[in-house]
């Protein structure tokens, strides 16, 4: 089963408080995780910070147009 996000917060850098529904939580740096091009635009701190919960699939997402 796949851990459901319920929280995220900003931390630092590229840094993320996360909390699952299991009640989990802890920070996660992302900073090693964004490679490829399809991170590239999240290597800028003010897009990387643009995250949500997605209300769905409870996990993290971005806006789809990061310009």
């Amino acid at each position: 089963m796949i851990p459901k996000v319920v929280e995220a917060r900003y931390q630092h850098d590229f840094t993320i408080h996360l909390r699952f529904a299991d009640g989990t939580e802890g920070d996660v740096d992302l900073s090693g995780e964004l490679y490829g091009k399809v991170f590239e635009p999240l290597k800028d701190l003010v897009v990387f910070k643009k995250f949500a919960v997605h209300p769905e699939f409870h996990t993290l997402c971005w806006p789809s147009r990061l310009t």
